[in-house]
């Protein structure tokens, strides 16, 4: 294993579904993740990379629901680069407007997604902790480095970007050396950190189709795009459904639902029979 991780046992297969968890919030998220991804009947390994500062005992039911623990630490930047990326200092020079980042959110912890080019697998797909997977998504092992869904949660032009919360990677030492280079070169702004910086360092992505990242607020944005038999991973991008003060539970109360019976121990909804936007 390479330096900087530290994992909890060996590999058991040659392909990953990674997530990461820098704090206990991200950690419900993780749960709820890994349940769904079981359901799907993967054989895959479920990896959660999670920083020290995470708790053993918000660790403890990732590791009940089958996931291989890596500890890892933050990437060795220099102070000024972490600095930069700061929650107060990012969110100052390039501000949320279309929703809300809760406070849990810290952006230097994101760049933290870079290591899994790190890791002992020959291929990788990375999920954000706030995504559930509703459809078998292992044929995406199969797909090219480096493939992404577009950010699309606004309007069709959103189609040019990516969203970093659903990826392929291939580990890499080299591309990984190469990345902390690139990453710290002295005039480069990362405006939505790893974001920013995987569409820069692959420039010639590959597009998945939006339903193996549908970003919620497609449900209320654009509806028309939003069909459950589709839909493959769901990504709660803005706001989080374990939130407690939501600013909008009301408009996601079906997608905050779903994620709750994910959470929990109880029967899963049949997805398919789940209502549509309004």
């Amino acid at each position: 294993m390479s330096e900087g991780l530290r994992p909890s046992r060996p590999a058991a297969s040659d392909c990953a579904f990674v997530t990461l968890v820098t704090n206990a919030d991200f950690a419900l998220g993780a749960a709820a993740l890994l349940r769904s991804l079981r359901a799907t009947g993967s054989g895959a390994d479920l990896v959660v990379l999670h920083t020290g500062g995470v708790a053993a005992s918000a660790l403890a039911p990732l590791a009940a629901r089958g996931a291989r623990l890596i500890e890892t630490d933050l990437l060795p930047m220099s102070p000024e680069f972490n600095a930069r990326y700061a929650r107060a200092a990012l969110h100052g020079a390039a501000p949320f407007t279309k929703g809300n980042k809760p406070a849990f959110h810290t952006p230097l912890d994101n760049f933290v997604k870079l290591r899994l080019w790190q890791l002992d697998y020959q291929r990788v797909v990375f999920l954000d902790a706030d995504t559930l997977v509703l459809r078998p998504i292992d044929k995406l092992f199969e797909y090219p480095e480096f493939c992404a869904a577009p950010n699309v949660y606004e309007s069709l032009v959103d189609f040019r970007r990516l969203n970093s919360g659903v990826f392929t990677a291939r580990p890499s030492a080299r591309t990984f050396a190469d990345m902390l280079d690139q990453l710290a070169a002295p005039d480069a702004f990362w405006r939505r950190t790893d974001q920013t910086f995987l569409e820069s360092y692959f420039p010639q992505w590959h597009g998945l189709p939006v339903t193996y990242n549908m970003l919620q607020y497609v449900w209320f944005n654009l509806p028309d795009l939003w069909h459950w038999p589709d839909i493959h991973v769901l990504h709660y991008q803005y706001e989080k459904p374990w939130q407690q003060d939501h600013p909008k539970a009301a408009e996601l109360a079906p997608l905050i639902a779903l994620w709750n019976a994910f959470a929990g121990d109880g029967p899963l909804p049949e997805i398919a029979s789940l209502p549509n936007p309004a």
